[in-house]
C-alpha cells in the first residue's frame, strides 16, 4: 500500500494552476478581472500568437504596492476577502486570490505597477512561479502584467492547446463579453500588433455593443427594462424577426459578472413564445442586478456560473421584462408616416398627399361631359396579302389552336354583320379577287402510315410494347394545414403524414449515400455571414469540411465570413442560418462520423420542403410513394413520419364500433 505524503508545493501548484488556467482566454480573463477590481478606467489587451507567445494586460487602476508584490503571487493571497462572512456577499469578480499564483506556476510573468500618487514603481519577473527581486522601475500609474510562454513547463497541456486562430477567436470572444459588461470601461483588444477591439467606455450600453457585436446586430435590438422587488432586469433583445439560428447571440451578466444560465435563457425564450419561429432563437444583452447575498458566486472554478436564491424571482424578473417590452411594440412593426408630415424640403411639383389633401388644395372639381369613347380601329395585318386575305388569316388561326367563345365560335372571329361590310381601310374579298386572282389551294394529300396495315400486327425486331403502368394502392385524398397528407390505402386505413419529415429523411439518404460533394450554385453576390468571434474562428478552421458539403467561404475579418458558394438545393437566404447551425453542430460533434451525420441533418433539414408551403400534386404522390413502400419511415432526428388510423379506431372514435 502506498504512503500518503503531501505532495511538493510546485506539484500542488501545477494541480491548481490546471482548475484555473485551461487556455489563453482563462489567463486574459483574470487579468482583466482583476484590472477592474482595481477601478481602472481603460484597460489594454495585446496578445501573440493567440495568446502562448505573449499576453500583455495593460490597466490605469490602483496599483500594488511594491512590498506586496511578492505576497500577491502567493496562493490565497486577496485583497477582497478578511473573514468568512466576506464569502456570503461577494461583491468583485475575483475573490480567490488563486489566479496569478496559477498564471506564473506555467508562465514567465513580468509585472510592472505604480501606485496612484507614486512618483516611482516597481518591476517583478517570475519564472515557474519563483519570484525574483522586487526592482524599482519607471512606470505610470497602474498595472502592467506580460505572461510570455505559457505551458512551458507542462508540456502534456500543450497539446490540448488549439490553432492559433482558435485561441485568439476565443480571447476576443471573451474581450466581448468583458466590455458589454462595463460599458464605463475602454476596452481595447489588439491581436498580432491590429487593433480588433475599441469601445469608448461612455457609459452608454449601447455603444459598447455597437463596437463589440458589429452594426448589424446593434440595429436589431430594442431596449428593455424593468423590475420584479430586488431584482432589475435592463438591456437589449431582438426583434422577434430578426431571430438566430443559434444561442451564441445571449449574453447575460449578473452584477456585472458575465455567466451561463439555463434559467435566464429559459426566462428569455419563454418571453418570445408564440412571437418567434420554431428552431429561431432569440439575442439579447441582458444585465441582472439583485442584492449581492441573493447570488452565490462561488460554486464554478471558472466563476461562470452562479445559484441564485430566489430562482423563481429571478426567471419573473426576466420573462415580463421582455414579454411587456414585446407587446408594448406589438411585433416591432411601426406605422408609416402619413403624407401630410412628409418632409418635402424643395416645396415644388413633388409632392407626396392623400386624396383628401389634393382635393382641398386644388377646389372643387368641375364635371366634363362625358366624352365620346370612339370604336377600336380594326388591327391591320403587317403581311402581304395577296395570296389570303386578312380575313382569311383572321379565321384560321383561332380555329387552329382550338380556342372557343362563349357562344360557341371561334375565339377572335367577326360577327358576320361585321365581316360581310367592307371598309375603307379593307377592301372586301370581291374587290380583293378582281384584282389579282387568288391562287388555288393545292391538293390535300393522302396521310399515308410510317408501318404498313398489314405489318402493324406483327413482332418487328426491337420493339417493345409498353404497358401502363399500375394503378397505387393507395390514394392521396387531400392535404390539411399545407403540412400533412391524408392518404387512404387499399387496406382501408387512413395515414396522415408529415411531409417536411418524409422530405427531409430523403434528403438525408441521399446525401449520406452520395460519394461525391453536393451540387453548388455560385452566388451573384456574394454573402457575408456576420457570426460571432467564436463561431467565425470554428467555422475557419473546419472549411475544408465545409467544401465537403458544397460551401466556399473565406476569411472576411473580425469574425466575418464570405461565402460565394452554396448547395444548391439550399436557399440563399438561410445560408447565414445554416453556418450558425453547422457551428453549433461541430462544437457538440464527439467523433467525425457523429459530426458528419449532424452536418447531414442540417443539410437536410435546410432543403427539405417547409410545413406550411404549398406542395405540388405530383410533389406530394412522391412523398407518399416512399412512405408506403416502407423506405421512409422516421425523420433523421428519430421523430415519425407518418400516423395510422384504421377503420376500426376511426370508427371508434364515432363511436360506430
Amino acid at each position: 500500500m502506498p504512503h500518503i505524503q503531501q505532495l511538493e508545493s510546485h506539484v500542488a501548484d501545477l494541480i491548481a494552476a490546471g482548475e484555473v488556467v485551461e487556455r489563453p482566454a482563462s489567463v486574459v480573463k483574470e487579468l482583466v478581472e482583476n484590472a477592474i477590481d482595481a477601478g481602472a478606467a481603460a484597460v489594454v489587451v495585446e496578445i501573440q500568437r493567440g495568446g502562448m507567445g505573449l499576453i500583455r494586460v495593460t490597466d490605469n487602476g490602483c496599483g500594488i504596492a511594491p512590498g506586496e508584490l511578492p505576497t500577491a503571487f502567493l496562493r490565497h493571497a486577496t485583497s477582497k476577502l478578511r473573514t468568512s462572512e466576506d464569502l456570503g456577499k461577494i461583491g468583485t469578480l475575483g475573490f480567490r486570490g488563486e489566479a496569478l499564483a496559477a498564471i506564473s506556476a506555467v508562465s514567465r510573468v513580468d509585472i510592472l505597477t505604480c501606485q496612484r500618487g507614486e512618483r516611482c514603481g516597481a518591476a517583478l519577473h517570475l519564472e515557474g512561479g519563483v519570484p525574483g527581486q522586487v526592482e524599482e522601475a519607471g512606470a505610470p500609474e497602474g498595472t502592467t502584467i506580460m505572461v510570455r510562454d505559457l505551458f512551458y513547463n507542462t508540456p502534456a497541456r500543450l497539446k490540448f492547446m488549439k490553432k492559433d486562430s482558435a485561441e485568439t477567436a476565443a480571447v476576443a470572444g471573451l474581450m466581448q463579453h468583458l466590455a458589454l459588461s462595463h460599458p464605463d470601461i475602454s476596452f481595447k483588444f489588439i491581436k498580432d500588433g491590429v487593433e480588433a477591439l475599441h469601445t469608448p467606455g461612455d457609459g452608454k450600453l449601447d455603444s459598447a455593443v455597437y463596437a463589440a457585436l458589429g452594426r448589424d446586430f446593434a440595429r436589431s435590438l430594442i431596449p428593455v427594462e424593468g423590475r420584479g422587488g430586488e431584482i432589475a432586469v435592463s438591456g437589449f433583445v431582438t426583434q422577434p424577426l430578426m431571430s438566430r439560428g443559434s444561442r451564441s447571440m445571449q449574453v447575460f451578466f449578473v452584477n456585472g459578472r458575465f455567466i451561463k444560465s439555463q434559467l435566464l435563457t429559459a426566462a428569455l425564450e419563454e418571453g418570445y413564445r408564440n412571437q418567434i419561429m420554431k428552431g429561431k432563437f432569440p439575442g439579447c444583452v441582458l444585465a441582472v442586478a439583485l442584492p449581492v447575498t441573493a447570488v452565490d458566486v462561488n460554486v464554478h472554478p471558472a466563476k461562470t456560473q452562479v445559484k441564485f436564491a430566489r430562482e423563481r424571482e429571478v426567471f419573473d424578473a426576466v420573462y415580463h421584462t421582455v414579454l411587456d417590452c414585446l407587446d408594448a411594440r406589438g411585433g416591432a412593426v411601426q406605422a408609416p408616416k402619413s403624407a401630410e408630415r412628409t418632409a418635402n424640403p424643395r416645396g415644388d411639383f413633388f409632392q407626396s398627399m392623400d386624396a383628401e389633401t389634393f382635393r382641398h388644395r386644388s377646389g372643387p372639381l368641375t364635371k366634363q361631359p362625358p366624352r365620346p369613347v370612339p370604336p377600336a380601329e380594326k388591327a391591320r395585318p403587317a403581311w402581304n396579302t395577296e395570296w389570303k386575305s386578312a380575313a382569311a388569316v383572321a379565321d384560321s388561326a383561332p380555329q387552329r389552336f382550338g380556342y372557343r367563345t362563349a357562344s360557341g365560335g371561334a375565339l377572335g372571329t367577326p360577327p358576320p354583320s361585321v365581316a360581310a361590310r367592307p371598309t375603307e381601310e379593307e377592301p372586301s374579298r370581291e374587290h380583293v379577287s378582281a384584282k389579282a386572282p387568288v391562287k388555288p389551294e393545292p391538293p390535300a394529300r393522302p396521310f399515308v402510315p410510317a408501318i404498313p396495315a398489314e405489318r402493324q400486327k406483327l413482332d418487328l425486331p426491337g420493339q417493345q410494347t409498353i404497358e401502363p403502368p399500375k394503378e397505387a394502392p393507395w390514394r392521396i385524398a387531400g392535404e390539411v394545414l399545407h403540412t400533412y397528407i391524408i392518404c387512404e390505402s387499399e387496406d382501408g386505413c387512413v395515414w396522415l403524414i408529415d411531409k417536411h419529415a418524409a422530405h427531409e429523411r430523403i434528403n438525408f439518404d441521399r446525401l449520406k449515400a452520395a460519394q461525391t460533394p453536393p451540387m453548388r450554385q455560385t452566388l451573384l453576390r456574394p454573402i457575408a455571414a456576420e457570426l460571432d468571434r467564436e463561431t467565425g474562428a470554428l467555422l475557419l478552421e473546419n472549411l475544408p469540411l465545409l467544401e465537403q458539403f458544397g460551401f466556399a467561404c473565406e476569411d472576411f475579418g473580425d469574425g466575418a465570413i464570405l461565402v460565394r458558394e452554396i448547395p444548391a438545393d439550399i436557399d440563399a437566404a438561410d445560408t447565414v442560418a445554416t453556418l450558425e447551425e453547422f457551428a453549433e453542430k461541430l462544437r457538440t460533434g464527439r467523433d467525425p462520423v457523429e459530426r458528419r451525420e449532424s452536418l447531414l441533418h442540417t443539410m437536410a433539414c435546410k432543403a427539405a420542403i417547409k410545413g406550411g408551403w404549398t406542395s405540388d400534386l405530383s410533389e406530394l404522390k412522391v412523398l407518399v410513394e416512399k412512405v408506403q413502400s416502407g423506405e421512409v419511415r422516421y425523420c433523421p432526428h428519430g421523430r415519425p413520419v407518418a400516423v395510422k388510423l384504421t377503420k376500426y379506431e376511426l370508427e371508434k372514435m364515432f363511436k360506430r364500433a
